[in-house]
């Protein structure tokens, strides 16, 4: 199996900033790319940022210019900086990584637990 551990969440007024981390671990051959989700109370989970494993990165329009998706591949782990938040930002953010296990070279798609990011206005 493959574990996904978040942390950075927290509470910060609007205009803050917020760095989410994502460590990934366990039976990984090969990482194909890596991603941010979000889910608001009662609304679908929507994709933030992904970066594949070449470095390309995509983002939804409503965080263009203001969420940067980066990552240590050495360390297995995603980043994404989150600057001049609004309130519309308030979800769980989840991570999410996709990739071959070790050795079987089947593919996988972990999902992180989840962390909260809260802006207050």
């Amino acid at each position: 199996q493959v574990q996904l551990v978040e942390s950075g969440g927290g509470l910060v007024q609007a205009g803050g900033s917020l760095r989410l981390s994502c460590a990934a671990s366990g039976s990984i051959s090969s990482i194909t790319a890596m991603g941010w989700h979000r889910q608001a109370p009662g609304k679908q989970r929507e994709l933030v940022a992904l970066i594949n494993s070449g470095g390309i990165t995509n983002y939804t329009d409503s965080v263009k210019g203001r969420f940067t998706i980066s990552r240590d591949n050495a360390k297995n782990t995603v980043y994404l900086q989150m600057n001049s938040l609004k309130p519309e930002d308030t979800a769980i953010y989840y991570c999410n990584v996709l990739g071959l296990y070790r050795y079987s070279f089947r593919p996988f798609n972990s999902w992180g637990q989840g962390t909260q990011v809260t802006v207050s206005s």
